[in-house]
């Protein structure tokens, strides 16, 4: 069992709050390791083209992999307080970006080390070792989140939202101490503690922290602990009603690609130009070109040039996700 240790001042700055980086790295381990989502299913075309660039690639290379029981704290930074999605995940970006060099190194040699059955990769250390790995898995992180999931996080955000009101009115109703030891069956509160039922038997002094409770969806079912990073303390655990409403079955084009790229999938049976399609769409020209970018990227969408303007069109593997989306 792990004890972790609090006193009144964690408890009196117990807050509820998103982590739009937590989301996105659950979602990456699942991309990287070729895994689905018990609800949300295979992570898409688009997040696996977007490991090809070496920056989401170096992020993928910290991640847990065969058995490995870390994932460095510095890539799922604290959340602050700011209420707006893009504030908050550029604050977590920035954070990523402002690590110490000392921390990055215990978290990235020590910590891996400790908890991994396998060494870190050469190139990755010698990155580390050279100050440019902040500002390469901050990036890595904000294109990962930009291809992969922005465009599905108003979903994921209605869940987490409706799981933190819960929350708050039970805190509200019975107090912080019951609130937390009804988090997940493998939690307790004792008084001056949570506790956490686990393989490994140890206790952890977080007085004096922040207690920031984050409820999760793509890391579901499992609870996690982030304490590695001075002064912060994160409890990550499974919001409720994650799929409720949801068709179980495969999930949906528009889940896979996001709302916006569906919607140019379902027009691109024809090709078409982006004006055409910002016109049909209801989108800027400028947005329409982002996605389709991406798509061509992940080879949903050709593109050839006639004339002037640069036609669109679907591929036969997009073709074939709108079809069993709709059986």
């Amino acid at each position: 069992m792990l004890t972790l240790r609090v006193d009144a001042d964690t408890v009196s700055r117990t807050r509820l709050a998103p982590s739009p980086a937590s989301e996105s790295i659950a979602w990456l381990k699942l991309t990287a390791a070729s895994r689905r989502h018990p609800v949300f299913g295979d992570p898409g075309p688009l997040a696996r083209a977007s490991l090809a660039h070496p920056d989401v690639a170096l992020l993928a290379d910290l991640l847990p992999q065969n058995g490995d029981t870390y994932t460095p704290d510095l890539l799922t930074p604290q959340p602050g307080t700011d209420a707006q999605r893009r504030d908050l995940l550029d604050e977590q970006i920035t954070q990523i970006e402002a690590t110490a060099q000392d921390d990055l190194e215990t978290q990235v040699f020590t910590y891996t080390r400790t908890h991994w059955n396998r060494p870190l990769p050469v190139a990755t250390r010698r990155i580390a070792e050279s100050g440019r790995m902040q500002r390469r898995l901050a990036n890595g992180l904000a294109r990962f989140w930009r291809d992969a999931l922005c465009e599905g996080w108003p979903e994921l955000r209605s869940i987490i939202d409706q799981d933190i009101a819960h929350r708050a009115t039970a805190i509200a109703t019975h107090g912080v101490g019951q609130a937390l030891g009804a988090l997940h069956p493998d939690m307790n509160w004792a008084g001056d503690a949570i506790t956490l039922a686990t393989s490994w038997n140890g206790e952890i002094d977080v007085t004096g922290r922040d207690l920031v409770l984050a409820p999760g969806v793509l890391n579901r079912p499992d609870v996690i602990i982030q304490v590695d990073t001075p002064a912060q303390f994160v409890l990550y655990y499974p919001a409720q009603r994650i799929g409720a409403g949801r068709d179980r079955r495969s999930g949906t084009i528009a889940h896979v690609v996001g709302n916006t790229r569906a919607a140019l999938l379902a027009d691109l049976e024809t090709a078409r130009s982006t004006t055409e399609l910002a016109t049909r769409i209801g989108c800027t020209p400028g947005t329409v070109s982002y996605h389709l970018s991406a798509l061509h990227r992940a080879s949903l969408v050709t593109r050839v040039r006639d004339g002037r303007y640069v036609l669109y069109q679907r591929t036969a593997h997009a073709a074939g996700l709108l079809e069993e989306a709709r059986d």
